[in-house]
């Protein structure tokens, strides 16, 4: 075992109390995290000794403390004690003791109550933090949770985020905010007509509602919501894709491999970045198009200008791109045709695809057609205006590389489209 290894794994015992544990593996892989950065993880998994070796491959007798350090911070990431079962000998707390609790996040983490987390939720078991910029959200968020049993010995916490991955944090000074009135034609624009499935009903519901989205406190610029679930070195395209002569030869997908890579601690140690944060060229998006446009022509040889190429993404090695039915100017709906094609980073050839449309035919094919619809637009725009929220949230720009606050527009309700009724969308 490399030595700077053996000296986390032995901080590991006498931290976390692992007298009673034998240490079972150790690996090192890295992830992408939100911020596109390489975050390295060393993990281990320690077994009671006094459990008996189990007989399937692959699974943890209740009990296993699974440890994953952060080797980028030098911080521990996450401690899991497997059936909530713990047979360590520290990290007591009295199970609602917060004042003790939050200093040990503190300096497990960091990061500094009331400026950069906040209690998010209280359980029997335990709590629930999330991460914040002076009190106020933060997008790209993260969660701190921890859980305790009922002696008050930890069995669970996890400390991820896009706070947590960067060592400085650097926001833009604004204490103002936007009204609905400077904003309304962008609420406008994102309100949409959307089908909604209603399993016990049978049918689909026609529904006005709002497509969430952050302004920028300046009103210079929007942030789609997916720009912000989704941060993968990315190339966005909204391309086209059209051809003239359809390929005879059949499609053979290949099986992909999605396991976590394990990684030396020579790259771990070095902070090698991970493949998938490269940016894809201008040479690789070509051939990319150049590769689903003949996999669409062999697949699909009748639909040329009915996709549209929205994005390419690195992910697990692969290249992804992401493609959409073509509706310009169109209301979307909440089903609307997807397709996700994975392509070989090297080769630039297809190796598999996933299209949405057979799910939603297999899982809605029985439903009814929606209402005809007789509420315009407009009309329901008035109705819903009094509900949409605005919520001050500091969005991490990536090409700035710092939070710049905004404000979300969102509603939780929506007009029925056939009815003029206003309805809870989380009931829907």
């Amino acid at each position: 075992m490399d030595t700077r290894i053996a000296e986390w794994v032995d901080q590991a015992k006498v931290k976390f109390g692992l007298s009673a544990y034998v240490l079972n593996s150790c690996k090192i892989h890295r992830r992408v995290e939100l911020v596109n950065q390489t975050v390295y993880y060393l993990t281990m998994e320690w077994w009671p000794s006094a459990v008996a070796e189990p007989q399937e491959e692959g699974y943890n007798p209740e009990g296993t403390a699974v440890i994953k350090l952060d080797l980028n911070r030098l911080k521990w990431a996450s401690v899991i004690f497997v059936g909530g079962q713990s047979y360590a000998d520290t990290i007591t707390f009295e199970r609602t003791d917060l004042d003790r609790i939050i200093p040990w996040i503190e300096q497990e983490t960091g990061l500094t109550y009331g400026k950069q987390f906040k209690l998010m939720n209280q359980k029997e078991d335990g709590f629930t933090f999330q991460e914040c910029l002076d009190g106020i959200p933060v997008s790209p968020t993260g969660l701190i949770e921890v859980k305790f049993d009922l002696e008050g010995k930890l069995t669970f916490y996890s400390a991820q985020g896009s706070m947590l991955a960067r060592d400085k944090v650097e926001a833009k000074a604004e204490d103002y905010s936007l009204s609905l009135d400077q904003v309304e034609g962008i609420a406008k624009q994102q309100f949409k007509l959307v089908e909604f499935p209603a399993i016990e009903k049978n049918q689909y519901i026609p529904v006005y509602g709002i497509e969430e989205i952050y302004v920028t406190n300046d009103l210079t610029g929007t942030i789609p919501f997916e720009f912000i679930v989704d941060n993968r070195a990315r190339k966005k395209m909204d391309k086209v894709l059209r051809w003239t002569t359809a390929l005879g030869s059949p499609f053979l997908g290949v099986p992909l491999n999605l396991v976590e890579e394990e990684v030396t601690p020579e790259q771990a140690f070095s902070l090698e970045p991970h493949p998938d944060t490269y940016p894809i060229t201008a040479i690789e998006q070509e051939r990319c198009i150049d590769a689903v446009r003949d996999f669409l022509r062999q697949v699909y040889p009748d639909d040329s200008e009915k996709w549209v190429l929205h994005m390419l993404y690195r992910d697990h090695g692969y290249i992804d791109a992401k493609l959409m039915l073509n509706n310009p100017g169109g209301d979307q709906g909440l089903h609307q045709g997807k397709m996700l094609v994975i392509l070989d980073r090297d080769k630039f050839n297809v190796l598999n695809y996933m299209d949405n449309r057979s799910f939603l035919s297999d899982v809605y094919q029985e439903l009814q057609a929606a209402a005809p619809t007789t509420v315009n637009r407009d009309d329901a725009f008035e109705k819903i205006k009094p509900l949409i929220e605005l919520k001050s949230v500091y969005v991490y720009d990536f090409e700035q590389e710092k939070y710049i606050l905004c404000e979300k527009i969102d509603c939780q309700y929506g007009v029925h489209a056939a009815t003029g009724e206003i309805v809870s969308l989380n009931d829907l």
